[in-house]
C-alpha cells in the first residue's frame, strides 16, 4: 500500500531474452527443402585473367559524343574516353570507372555509383567461417504458428588478406558464435535460401570498425540485419518485428541477391 492507502502497483521490468530454452540434439531438424545444415566458406582465391579495363568494359557502352553536362552525366568532358553503364544509362569516365574498381574488390562486379545497379555477382571480403542453420520446436514472439530457424555465424580470428582494409594485420571476432533467429515460414525459409547466397558470396561479414565499440581490424555485420534476440525485443534486435523479413529482402537485394538467385542453386 502506499502512503495515501491506495494499492502500489509492482512490475518487473522486461527480461533480455537471448537464446531459447534448451533443445536437445533430438529435437534440432533440418530445414524443410535443405539437404545440408552447415555453410563454410575460405580464403579467397585470387581471380585471373581479365585486366580491370577488360572487367569495366564489358558494362559499358561508348558514347562517342558525350554531353558536357545533362541527366545523368557524371564528370563528363569532351576528348576523354566516356561510357554509358548498359542497365542504368549513366555515363562516366572509363578511367573513373576502372579507378573505382581497382579500390574495391576487384571481384568481377561493378556497381554503379550513382543508383547503386550491380552489374556481374558482386561478392564481399568476409573472412572464412561457418554457417550452421537448422530448426527448433519452439515459437518466435509473433509468430506463434511456427517453429524456429536457428542460424549459427562462427568466424575465429585471423589475418588480413589483400582484400581487407589491413593485409597482415590481425583482425579479431568478437562475439562467435553468433546466434540469430528467423520464424519457420514460407517467407522465414525464403529470408534463409536467400542468407545462404549471401554468405556463399561473402557478404554477411566485413572486417572494419565496430559502431558498437569503436573497435578497429575486427569483424562486424555487412548491412543485412539478423535477429539475436530469440524471445523479447529490448535492443531491437528481436521479435516481435512485423517488417524485419521484409526489410532483410530489400537489404539482401540492394546486395545484388534476389530470389532468382537462390532458385538457380537449389
Amino acid at each position: 500500500m502506499s502512503a495515501a492507502g491506495l494499492p502500489v502497483c509492482l512490475t518487473r521490468p522486461p527480461k533480455l531474452v537471448l537464446h531459447p530454452p534448451p533443445v536437445s540434439k533430438s529435437d534440432i531438424k533440418p530445414i524443410p527443402g535443405l539437404g545440408h545444415c552447415c555453410r563454410k566458406t575460405t580464403k579467397k582465391q585470387a581471380r585471373k585473367g581479365k585486366t580491370p579495363e577488360e572487367v569495366v568494359k564489358r558494362y559499358l557502352q561508348k558514347v562517342r559524343n558525350p554531353p558536357e553536362e545533362g541527366p545523368g552525366v557524371s564528370g563528363v568532358s569532351r576528348g576523354e574516353s566516356v561510357g554509358r553503364l548498359v542497365t542504368c544509362g549513366h555515363q562516366y569516365h572509363l578511367q573513373c570507372l576502372v579507378a573505382m574498381y581497382n579500390n574495391g574488390n576487384k571481384d568481377g562486379s561493378l556497381q554503379c555509383p550513382t543508383c547503386k545497379t550491380i552489374y556481374g555477382v558482386k561478392t564481399g571480403n568476409q573472412p572464412p567461417g561457418k554457417m550452421e542453420y537448422h530448426v527448433i520446436p519452439h515459437s518466435l514472439p509473433g509468430h506463434p504458428d511456427c517453429r524456429t530457424i536457428r542460424i549459427i555465424y562462427n568466424i575465429p580470428p585471423g589475418i588480413q588478406g589483400p582484400e581487407h582494409p589491413n593485409p597482415g594485420k590481425p583482425f579479431t571476432a568478437r562475439g562467435f558464435p553468433r546466434h540469430c533467429y528467423l520464424p519457420d515460414s514460407e517467407k522465414g525459409r525464403k529470408v534463409l535460401r536467400l542468407l545462404l547466397v549471401a554468405w556463399d558470396r561473402r557478404l554477411i561479414f566485413s572486417v572494419g570498425t565496430s559502431s558498437t565499440t569503436g573497435e578497429s581490424d575486427t569483424v562486424i555485420w555487412n548491412e543485412v540485419h539478423h535477429k539475436t534476440e530469440f524471445g523479447s525485443n529490448l535492443t531491437g534486435h528481436g521479435h516481435p518485428d512485423p517488417g524485419h523479413l521484409d526489410n532483410v529482402l530489400e537489404e539482401l537485394r540492394a546486395q545484388g541477391i534476389t530470389e532468382e538467385e537462390s532458385l538457380q542453386r537449389e
